[in-house]
């Protein structure tokens, strides 16, 4: 369908680097594509599958959980000693 819209010209270029799309109208077409993506996800999130927040909890499985995630050093941090992460 073809319109005639006013989009402002710095959030569509934005919008064309972070998706890369390669045309105006692709950008627009994924940005809307995004915003109805994120609006169901919300409602289905929102509806909890129809089970109450003790059902939910347990129909995960806790050996399905990873580990205790590696400590990722910040980058003002200076390197832990021989590759260990600071006890502090």
């Amino acid at each position: 369908m073809k319109m005639t819209m006013h989009i402002d010209e710095d959030v569509l270029d934005r919008v064309m680097k972070i998706t890369g799309a390669k045309t105006k109208t692709a950008a627009v077409e994924i940005a809307l594509s995004e915003m109805a993506r994120r609006h169901k996800m919300k409602e289905l999130f929102s509806a909890g599958l129809g089970m109450t927040p003790e059902e939910l909890k347990n129909s995960f499985d806790p050996n399905s959980y990873p580990e205790e995630p590696e400590r990722v050093s910040l980058v003002a941090e200076a390197p832990a000693p021989h590759g260990k992460p600071d006890p502090t």
